[in-house]
């Protein structure tokens, strides 16, 4: 059986853009970009050329990208950096349904004895506009995604960068880049090339001019480039191709998958009992859906789903290998056990969603009658 894919929020299958250029830099770009030496300067200049590329995609400066080797990476050293070079660092603010790479860098800096606080959100998963209202102290720094990675809620950047102007905002854009631009305001921008179809190996990290960061990690101080180390040349050039014709393509893109997924939270609505589809239902990403079946094991139905032929993910994006609730769901007050979540991508077709609506019911129904 073939499998369809709807898991295209952890990595979305490789642009064909990613694909011919990682081909084409590979045989040009694998040498040290830092070495004087010829084949050091061509990978040097192959990888100017994607910064100048991903600048253009994200209307920042050349000057602002760093390539990183991850999403994650980028996380830690936006979020970390901006603390490390405040002269006399406050808490590090950040919402409750933040991805675990923010999660973990709280856990870092608080073990290092720095201050954290948690700034909570409403059922929808959406932070207040001020979030740093009922926080004491000057925060160092203030930690807010874009949009919501498991339930897809669009969080207002704007208004909360308004209402903190005084505080370095870090924006983890890695669920909403490939679907919509990020809102102004913000500080530091982080995003995984996975996930717009980008390969593995390649991050974005963004510190907009003016803002203070200072190397976190061990080593001297430096700047960015040099902290964050050497970089896979060749997957950043492909990271910034494909950023460059998923952008030119996500408008449409995404009203597509706003179709498909309207579709899918209608139907399961209407066929599945005892069912909740949590984060705000309009003011959302549009490839992401997540529900949870009242009774039901959500590894459970994952199996019998990937049995059917659907590869989807349960619980939450970084949790569920290790069994646990889902963080994020916990922190919305939803139903956090037995939820799955579907998420969509550029190949995607109508007839794969019509097959997967057509299945889900029976299963949810077999599992449930199995358990009484």
């Amino acid at each position: 059986m073939t499998e369809t894919y709807f898991d295209g929020a952890t990595a979305q299958p490789p642009h064909p853009a990613a694909r011919d250029a990682y081909a084409a830099a590979l045989s040009e770009g694998w040498a040290g970009p830092g070495r004087l030496y010829t084949l050091g300067r061509r990978s040097r200049m192959l990888l100017e050329a994607a910064r100048q590329s991903a600048a253009a995609s994200l209307g920042v400066s050349a000057d602002e990208v760093t390539f990183t080797s991850s999403g994650t990476q980028a996380v830690h050293a936006g979020v970390l950096g901006v603390i490390a070079a405040r002269s006399a660092p406050g808490p590090l603010v950040h919402s409750a349904v933040e991805h675990s790479a923010v999660l973990h860098a709280a856990q870092w800096h608080e073990a290092r004895g720095g201050t954290v606080a948690v700034v909570p959100v409403d059922r929808l998963g959406r932070v207040d506009p001020d979030p740093l209202a009922a926080v004491e102290g000057e925060a160092s720094v203030l930690a807010v995604q874009s949009a919501n990675h498991e339930v897809g809620t669009r969080q207002p950047i704007a208004e909360i960068a308004a209402n903190s102007s005084e505080v370095p905002l870090v924006v983890d854009a890695a669920a909403s880049l490939p679907w919509e631009p990020v809102p102004e305001g913000w500080s530091v921008l982080a995003a995984s090339a996975r996930k717009w179809g980008g390969l593995s190996g390649a991050g974005i990290l963004v510190v907009r001019s003016g803002v203070r960061w200072r190397n976190p990690f061990p080593g001297e101080d430096s700047s960015i480039r040099e902290a964050i180390g050497e970089v896979d040349v060749a997957a950043a050039v492909a990271a910034a191709a494909s950023l460059r014709a998923v952008v030119a393509e996500r408008e449409e893109l995404s009203a597509r998958m706003r179709v498909l997924t309207d579709r899918i939270r209608e139907h399961i609505a209407e066929t599945v009992p005892e069912v909740e589809l949590p984060g705000d239902p309009v003011d959302r990403l549009p490839h992401i859906v997540t529900f949870s079946c009242l009774g039901v094991d959500g590894e459970v139905l994952l199996t019998e789903l990937n049995r059917a032929g659907f590869a989807v993910s349960s619980g939450s994006a970084c949790a569920s290998t290790r069994l646990r609730p889902s963080h994020v769901l916990q922190a919305m007050g939803v139903l956090s056990h037995g939820n799955v979540r579907v998420s969509l991508h550029r190949e995607t077709t109508e007839a794969e969603v019509e097959r997967f609506l057509e299945v889900l019911p029976e299963i949810v129904e077999s599992i449930r009658r199995l358990a009484r």
